[in-house]
């Protein structure tokens, strides 16, 4: 039992971070000032925000998708060790920073500097994949039971077929942020969407 609620307070207190990131995003988007309303109309001011919106979007959803396949790792183990916490703890790190990178995208995505904007939210993502490509791997080779029924055990042999794809895809998108910052940023929300409907938990 104390296993279980090791777990337990380990994915709430995850959860709890993953929450506190993703409301942060809609903070980058600023209202218009009544100046700006009046100078260019309030719909045109709104309008004029786009970065803001297209940079919230695809964080909110790769958060989203990142969280999901957070909590499938709880539905496999029912322990962890000293290291999973600290790898566990590396993903929120990463996770905690996505508000940054988004608002700086937001700031700069028609800025002569829009690049080195795409390069860090990029690179943020990339990051991300590599810290949960390594939580997901400690957990299914040293914490799922080696009495795990045969659907966990093919439930996670088949989500890490899936995952293998995630670092290399999200290299190539960070490599794609230094000619092109529109074609990364769409990929970006792309690959989101992928792992969405890609990595739905197969049944049995």
């Amino acid at each position: 039992m104390r296993d279980e609620n090791e777990t337990a307070r380990l994915e709430a207190f995850s959860d709890s971070v993953f929450a506190i990131a993703i409301t942060l995003l809609v903070l980058e988007i600023k209202v218009p000032t009544h100046e700006e309303a009046a100078a260019y109309g309030l719909a045109k001011s709104l309008a004029a925000l786009w970065p803001s919106y297209l940079a919230f979007l695809t964080s909110f959803i790769t958060i989203l998708v990142i969280w999901v396949h957070h909590h499938l790792i709880f539905l496999l183990i029912r322990r962890n060790d000293h290291l999973f916490l600290y790898l566990n703890g590396l993903l929120l790190l990463f996770v905690t920073f996505v508000p940054f990178p988004t608002a700086l995208l937001a700031e700069y995505l028609l800025h002569p500097d829009a690049k080195v904007a795409a390069n860090i939210y990029t690179a943020t993502f990339l990051a991300i994949s590599i810290a949960y490509d390594m939580l997901w791997k400690h957990a299914t080779q040293n914490l799922l039971s080696a009495n795990a029924s045969n659907d966990k055990s093919n439930e996670a042999i088949h989500i890490t077929k899936q995952y293998r794809f995630g670092p290399p895809l999200y290299f190539a998108v960070f490599l794609v942020s230094f000619f092109s910052e529109a074609w990364s940023i769409s990929i970006c929300l792309m690959l989101a969407l992928f792992f969405a409907l890609r990595d739905r938990p197969t049944k049995k």
